[in-house]
């Protein structure tokens, strides 16, 4: 696994060794003792998956502490864009963005940790998404932060109009109105 920091320091990208053949390919996908040696310790205690399709655009989300959860995000069928968003009060990166095109084709993986507000667009007709977290869920902690904030400045690559929201992530508010509670 080719492991790369990005701008943000905490914030990586991963590429396993696919090895393929006629029959198909073989990779590892994680590998707890080789993430701990380049991102650090993680206790992930659950994975998901979610099925979306073109133009489907989830997030920003994002758990307050006690609660906050590090995400390790892959695409297995698909392309998304997938970004992280530091929300860590007091950061010298604070408000700034990391973004990565995840695909079933190159199979990079994005380690997003604690104190970052986490989006994704699907770019293909479906894309089947799975990530890791360290902490359960906590609907009674959860927080978010509008897609298109212009103090953020994501480039999602969409005409507004044709993103496909869920109600509660159209009404999530602007980072300077979001409640955070995650000090760096």
């Amino acid at each position: 696994m080719k492991y790369t920091e990005t701008d943000i320091p905490g914030v990586w990208i991963m590429e396993p060794k696919v090895f393929a053949d006629a029959r198909g390919y073989f990779m590892e996908s994680f590998k707890k003792s080789d993430f701990e040696a380049h991102v650090g310790r993680v206790d992930f205690i659950q994975e998901n998956e979610s099925y979306s399709t073109k133009g489907v655009l989830r997030g920003l989300h994002y758990q307050l502490a006690p609660y906050a959860q590090a995400k390790l995000v892959r695409v297995i069928q698909g392309e998304v864009l997938d970004v992280a968003v530091d929300i860590r009060v007091g950061s010298p990166t604070f408000g700034k963005h990391v973004a990565v095109v995840l695909s079933g084709d190159n199979k990079k993986q994005f380690f997003i940790p604690q104190g970052f507000a986490h989006g994704f667009k699907v770019l293909s007709e479906t894309a089947l998404f799975q990530y890791k977290v360290d902490n359960p869920y906590r609907p009674d902690q959860e927080g978010g932060i509008l897609f298109s904030d212009p103090a953020i400045g994501i480039d999602w690559g969409l005409v507004e109009e044709e993103v496909i929201l869920s109600e509660k992530d159209r009404l999530l508010p602007l980072l300077r109105e979001a409640k955070l509670n995650i000090n760096y």
